[in-house]
């Protein structure tokens, strides 16, 4: 279970989320709801928008939504002024929405790269474009990367060139923008376990096993754990924080776990 996130009162604030109706964006959406925020929520799926709309209102929260695609400008802006029109400026922006698939290099099409960077770049783009325009002064956005954004891993060539530019936006954008009171942040969550995408690579016990003896704290994460992060750079102790990568996976990207090497380099001397 997630700790107690009363540190954050989002009462009065409003808050957007990119891909905010399934997995850690879903669970970023549902904490916010939880903290007294009008959540407002966009998604390529209208079943999937009311579905979680449903969810937060049942929480007591103001919430809404709308269909749209993030790779195509005009409906990330017409989302964006739908949000403000109904709960005022926004005070946070989560940017998470994001495509994958696993594929060696030499096997993924122009167009299957061409995807991944549509959605993940072209995307984040779009929403942090749109975000500009809406956003109250001081205002946060939260971009969600990927451990692939430092990390080489096999199969996934096109994830890796998209999320690196995902943190250089966050980055730049955090030079650009900071003077105005806007700060921009990425977070890079780990092997969270209550999400689809890790049900995907990881279907069996024996698969799940092999995930968790590669991080140092030797357990999956969960998405409340991302949403708590998300929480804290949303809140009055965070105000000086901007440009940064922050991971939330127990470690993982760090390197090799020992016991992955304990092979070969038999038990440690105490």
């Amino acid at each position: 279970m997630s700790p107690d996130a009363s540190f954050y009162d989002g009462t009065g604030r409003t808050v957007m989320v990119s891909g905010g109706t399934s997995g850690i964006n879903r669970g970023i959406a549902r904490r916010f709801a939880e903290s007294g925020a009008k959540v407002f929520v966009l998604s390529r799926s209208a079943d999937k928008v009311a579905d979680t709309i449903a969810e937060l209102r049942d929480l007591g929260a103001e919430a809404d939504g709308m269909s749209a695609d993030v790779r195509k400008a005009e409906e990330v802006e017409a989302a964006f002024a739908r949000c403000a029109a109904l709960f005022g400026p926004i005070d946070v922006v989560i940017s998470g929405a994001a495509g994958n698939f696993p594929a060696w290099a030499s096997d993924i099409s122009s167009n299957g790269f061409r995807a991944v960077m549509e959605i993940d770049v072209l995307g984040t783009h779009h929403v942090m474009m749109a975000s500009y325009a809406h956003m109250r002064r001081p205002g946060l956005i939260v971009n969600i990367s990927a451990a692939q954004a430092h990390k080489a891993m096999i199969g996934q060539a096109h994830v890796c060139a998209a999320k690196a530019g995902v943190d250089q936006l966050t980055r730049t954008l955090a030079l650009e923008w900071g003077h105005e009171g806007l700060r921009i942040n990425s977070v890079s969550p780990g092997p969270i376990e209550d999400t689809e995408g890790f049900r995907r690579v990881a279907p069996t016990p024996e698969d799940v096993a092999r995930r968790v003896a590669t991080v140092p704290l030797r357990r999956t994460g969960h998405s409340t754990e991302v949403a708590d992060l998300c929480l804290f750079l949303a809140s009055d102790r965070a105000t000086y924080i901007t440009g940064a990568v922050i991971p939330v996976d127990g470690g993982a990207a760090i390197g090799v776990a020992p016991d992955q090497l304990a092979p070969s380099l038999g038990a440690p001397k105490r």
